[in-house]
């Protein structure tokens, strides 16, 4: 996809744009890096915000870690587009691509394995991709609970836009080799998380909103598309109705909406 100011333009605000460009003229992208037609960014605001860009033939899909939950895209994600538009970064799948020819099994396999062991996200990602079975709800619980302590240590609150875009990509995984159940696994522990620490959320509200929705909506498809018995399928309501009749009530809609959808649709 061809990338312009204009373009650029149409995926935010006339106030974002401008500060955007200042956060660019400022030199306040830290790494920004490509591969295929994902680009990867570091930028420095109140604090390092992570920037994900993937490019389409015709969208852009960008993803940003910052509190930002207004119109269009934030003003991390536009210094970012405006730099690839200015100066492209080098494609290094390229490169890539020709060491990978040259190892062999042998050689990549331990070097995989030292890798997998020094990053548990792409641990999981690598067990997603080619293992029948994953973990529990409640170990990805777990983990999710986890990202909300560690952006409460510091405040009561969370003002930042927790970035979950590790465990929907585990469930599309899961989702795309047929995997329903794992898939509903993860992204339950996603719509129970989120709304469990409801409270806690003090910034980012329609990131989390967002969020909370696409995990109801995963988990709907995984479940319907597992075709399980009706014993299996009531306790996957239960999950819903669970969180539906819990002490956190802002959600309360939403999840008797997905569970209409589901008896509608069963």
């Amino acid at each position: 996809m061809n990338i312009d100011e204009t373009t650029i333009r149409n995926l935010c605000t006339d106030a974002v744009f401008e500060r955007g460009q200042k956060y660019r003229n400022e030199r306040r992208i830290q790494r920004i890096e490509r591969f295929d037609d994902v680009v990867t960014a570091v930028v420095q605001g109140s604090s390092q915000y992570d920037v994900t860009v993937e490019l389409g033939e015709k969208t852009i899909d960008a993803r940003c870690t910052c509190p930002y939950d207004d119109a269009g895209e934030c003003k991390h994600v536009v210094a970012v587009l405006l730099d690839v538009a200015a100066d492209p970064p080098q494609d290094e799948s390229g490169r890539v691509d020709s060491v990978l020819q040259n190892v062999s099994a042998d050689g990549l396999r331990p070097f995989l394995r030292d890798v997998l062991a020094e990053h548990p996200a792409l641990r999981d990602q690598f067990l997603a991709r080619f293992a029948d079975t994953g973990k529990s709800v409640e170990e990805y619980r777990a983990e999710i609970e986890n990202l909300f302590d560690r952006h409460t240590q510091d405040y009561p609150a969370v003002t930042d836009a927790i970035d979950f875009s590790h465990f929907f990509e585990l469930a599309e995984q899961y989702h795309e080799r047929e995997r329903y159940l794992e898939a509903a696994a993860v992204y339950r522990a996603l719509f129970e998380g989120i709304d469990d620490n409801e409270v806690s959320i003090d910034a980012a509200y329609d990131h989390y909103a967002k969020a909370l929705q696409s995990a109801l909506d995963g988990y709907v498809e995984c479940v319907l598309a597992a075709d399980s018995d009706q014993d299996e399928f009531e306790k996957y309501i239960g999950a819903l109705e669970d969180q539906a009749t819990s002490e956190q009530p802002a959600n309360t809609e939403q999840f008797y909406r997905a569970i209409d959808d589901l008896e509608e649709r069963r």
